[in-house]
């Protein structure tokens, strides 16, 4: 009998039925499945939601040769043009704010698309769940791209910044999606090589933006940093309504008000604005008003009890929840979050620090800063390949997060060495360390969600990766911001002759004009030391990636592995429940 055989009579050149397990497990999945009303039951274990997912790529018909190829090139291109969009604005704002004379709305130009880009992130997941992929995926491109034309032919600043709102709206829809596309295009198997390649598109776009926008700005006008969107976001929708086809389970004939509701409306109504006035408050701190101001500490409290009561309202909604407390209580994903937290914040930390560092104490400007951080998304890329291609050999992404840690704990750490006179190839290396390790963890969390969960929750269990990596960039860059000036504040005092209050507001580019030739030298090195303990904040983190990383769970993409894992463990598990009836039996036997 199959059910008494032992664990080491499994060998490897054993035919392996993936039915002899799925056939059996899949009706008890299907049981619990069927509430009804399209729920998915609470009990879903991780074991059945991986199951489910390998044995529909078994089912699957998959697209390949051009066809794969023209897709990926049109979800690389759209999250390539979202990722553009956050940093080709950063050198066409000094003529934005010339054009429009808003200097006191300069800070709503980056703040507006953070703001609904973050606080949009998971509802467009639940939106995922629900409909069509291939339409919410275009209706968010669709979004992305008003925004964009709003921005371009913008008449004033408030115009602008609505602009801007809508592009993030669309941007958070876009970033989600395109994951989600790729469970729909590829086999599990198959997926991490290409997650690599479409988040290197982030980096790329790092280096691209301000080269890009400084160009447009200098040589035409800022307008067509927005413009350039809409031509390649036309190519894109016509690739994608061609040639993009995408299953969709429809839930059923039900009311538009259970539809609504699916959509957990009391939680959105309570986490917008709640994740708003954080990040308000996470912009407005030590820039608009001080720490202290009372206008930040209310920000900061109503945002708590906001967050607190959708937290509440999540615990109540259960399935009907944005993030149903199964899903967020799931082992993977509940570390995965926290590692996509930690992996966005150090990042962040970093492109703070690194380009002031350039520009303040090696005196370059702007877009060759810009051109100096090269080698970190260079790095980045290249992480990216070699993790996606290994794990798509071996079928284990967790120790990329361990590596990804101890890389960017030693890149960063080297930084906070770095001295006025730190040559090129000390630089370069430290970056490069740095960005091999974001490369090669940045995607893992997103991998492990579309591991542990099925496919019906694989959008949510992404958006809430991508919305942590997002959360988790803006509160560093507070911090890093309030670690660099106040360090700076505190030293500058110490160097007798200098205008303190003109050299904080100089900026990082304007030191020469404010400080006096024979002081250069010595508010050089303390601009220095106040930049190397800002780099610590990005070695903190680094080093606290670990944590999240040792309690992922040590699963594999391999469906072959894990099918026959199955069938080894169901074996056992039959042969102890055989031993134990006979037990049983032995005891109760009356003694002769």
């Amino acid at each position: 009998m199959f059910g008494k055989r032992d664990k080491t009579q499994t060998t490897k050149n054993e035919k392996l039925e993936p039915s002899t397990v799925t056939d059996k497990e899949s009706s008890h999945t299907e049981a619990n499945l069927s509430s009804g009303d399209g729920h998915i039951h609470p009990e879903l274990s991780t074991k059945e939601g991986e199951q489910s997912g390998l044995q529909e790529d078994a089912d699957k018909q998959y697209p390949s040769g051009g066809k794969l190829a023209l897709i990926m090139t049109a979800v690389c291109a759209t999250v390539f043009l979202v990722a553009l969009d956050r940093t080709i604005i950063a050198t066409a704002v000094p003529r934005i704010t010339t054009d429009f004379h808003s200097l006191d709305h300069i800070i709503w130009y980056a703040s507006a698309y953070l703001i609904t880009s973050c606080g949009t992130q998971l509802l467009w997941g639940r939106i995922f769940t629900f409909y069509s992929t291939k339409m919410v995926f275009l209706a968010a491109i669709v979004v992305f791209e008003v925004g964009s034309v709003i921005c371009g032919a913008a008449p004033t600043s408030v115009a602008f910044i609505i602009g801007r709102a809508i592009a993030g709206m669309g941007s958070a829809g876009i970033f989600s999606g395109s994951t989600v596309i790729l469970t729909h295009i590829l086999p599990l198997q198959k997926r991490p090589m290409y997650v690599g390649l479409m988040g290197s598109m982030f980096g790329i776009s790092s280096v691209v933006g301000p080269l890009m926008g400084g160009a447009f700005t200098d040589r035409a006008t800022w307008r067509w940093c927005f413009y350039i969107n809409l031509p390649i976001g036309g190519v894109v929708l016509a690739v994608l309504i061609l040639f993009l086809h995408v299953s969709h389970e429809k839930i059923g004939d039900i009311t538009m008000s259970r539809r609504i509701m699916q959509l957990d409306p009391f939680g959105t109504l309570v986490f917008l604005p709640g994740v708003i006035c954080f990040l308000l408050a996470l912009q407005w701190g030590g820039n608009t008003y001080a720490w202290s101001d009372a206008r930040i500490i209310v920000l900061f409290v109503v945002s708590g009890v906001l967050l607190v009561a959708f937290v509440g309202i999540q615990i109540w909604r259960q399935e009907d929840a944005t993030i149903p407390p199964r899903i967020a209580k799931q082992r993977s994903v509940a570390f995965g979050s926290v590692f996509s937290m930690c992996i966005g914040s150090g990042l962040v930390s970093v492109l703070y620090c690194l380009p002031i560092w350039f520009q303040a104490v090696k005196g370059t400007t702007a877009v060759q800063s810009g051109i100096d951080t090269i080698p970190m998304v260079l790095a980045l890329v290249v992480g990216a390949i070699i993790s996606g291609a290994t794990i798509t050999r071996t079928g284990y992404y967790v120790p990329w997060m361990f590596v990804s840690a101890i890389l960017m704990s030693t890149g960063s750490g080297l930084m906070t060495t770095f001295k006025v006179d730190t040559g090129h190839s000390a630089w370069i290396g430290y970056q490069v360390l740095f960005g091999l390790g974001l490369g090669m963890g940045m995607q893992q969390p997103s991998l492990a969600a579309q591991t542990v969960l099925a496919q019906k929750d694989v959008s949510i269990g992404i958006a809430l990766m991508f919305f942590t990596q997002s959360l988790g960039g803006a509160v560093f860059s507070s911090v890093g911001q309030s670690v660099f000036v106040n360090h700076l504040g505190k030293e500058l005092p110490a160097v007798s002759g200098i205008n303190i209050e003109e050299i904080l507001a100089a900026g990082a580019t304007g030191l020469s004009r404010v400080v006096p030739t024979d002081k250069l030298a010595e508010v050089l090195v303390v601009y220095n030391h106040a930049l190397r303990n800002a780099f610590i904040v990005a070695v903190t983190i680094s080093c606290l990636m670990v944590l999240p990383a040792s309690g992922m769970e040590w699963l594999t993409i391999k469906k072959d592995e894990v099918m026959k894992d199955d069938v080894e463990k169901e074996a056992i598990k039959k042969d102890d429940v055989e031993k134990e009836d006979v037990e049983k039996e032995d005891v109760s036997r009356p003694a002769a």
